[in-house]
């Protein structure tokens, strides 16, 4: 038998050690196959996400990128975007910035933050006040806010971070609300982590109950936390069981994310 044999990486993102952050599979491809045939990678896979990646044809990037998650692909996905930069630019030796293409959240571009880290420039969501009382229902609590951005984010503002902590959300009842990233978010002080803000993300529609950190997460959480704190960035924490900790930066129209990558596998995909 005669195996294709096609590079994949396991990545834990935004993570300063293995088993902390989200895990995503990174896969660089010579062309695009199927779109079949990407979707029963990624649930073999069965991470939160697996990017493909291929060289960019045009001058306006260096790769195209596409996500998948086990069930669906996703419009944008931050840290399958980070650990594609980190696997890219860590195997290839890449002096500057890496920019990827993508169908709908237009070029993302990731670039070394330090000896160990990198930043990523994604879009701004900027959500507007909005009544969610079945989101709110199903991911429970009191949230004192709730918020909302058209690419179907919802966002819920918590008085004290211990209770986005204790949530323990009706997933059955949210998915049944259709493609929603539910947000739940507090501001730090006082918790454990040390971060100026605290969240956790919810998206079982996705196939994901609970995203472990999620960067589309804070193209939301960073234009409504730097209004509310009055400053330019801050430091983010989202409380999973894994956990992880997000650089938050707003520049005009663009959140610049950053943080850590620790490569947990490599090997070959065999098809």
């Amino acid at each position: 038998m005669s195996w294709r044999r096609l590079p994949i990486t396991r990545v834990d993102a935004f993570a300063e050690r293995a088993f902390e952050g989200n895990p995503a599979a990174v896969m660089p491809l010579d062309e695009w196959m199927s779109d079949a045939m990407l979707q029963a990678i990624a649930a073999e896979n069965n991470l939160s996400e697996t990017a493909f990646v291929v060289p960019d044809e045009t001058s306006e990037a260096d790769y195209e990128l596409r996500w998948f998650t086990p069930k669906q692909e996703v419009a944008l996905c931050g840290h399958a975007t980070l650990a594609s930069g980190h696997v890219l630019l860590t195997t290839a030796q890449w002096r500057g910035d890496m920019r990827f293409r993508t169908r709908h959240a237009g070029i993302l571009v990731v670039a070394r933050d330090d000896e160990d880290g990198y930043r990523m420039r994604l879009p701004a969501y900027r959500p507007e006040p909005k009544p969610l009382a079945k989101i709110a229902a199903a991911v429970g609590g009191s949230p004192v806010e709730t918020l909302w951005h058209d690419g179907r984010y919802a966002l819920l503002v918590y008085a004290d971070p211990r209770e986005v902590r204790a949530l323990a959300p009706d997933m059955a009842a949210l998915k049944e609300l259709g493609d929603v990233q539910a947000i739940a978010t507090a501001d730090g002080a006082g918790d454990p982590a040390g971060a100026d803000v605290v969240s956790r993300v919810f998206v079982p529609s996705a196939g994901i109950d609970e995203d472990p950190v999620t960067g589309s997460a804070h193209c939301v959480l960073t234009p409504y936390w730097t209004r509310r704190l009055a400053r330019d960035r801050f430091t983010a924490w989202q409380a999973s069981e894994r956990g992880g900790r997000v650089g938050c930066h707003i520049d005009g129209d663009q959140v610049e994310l950053s943080g850590r990558c620790v490569t947990t596998l490599t090997g070959e995909f065999l098809l």
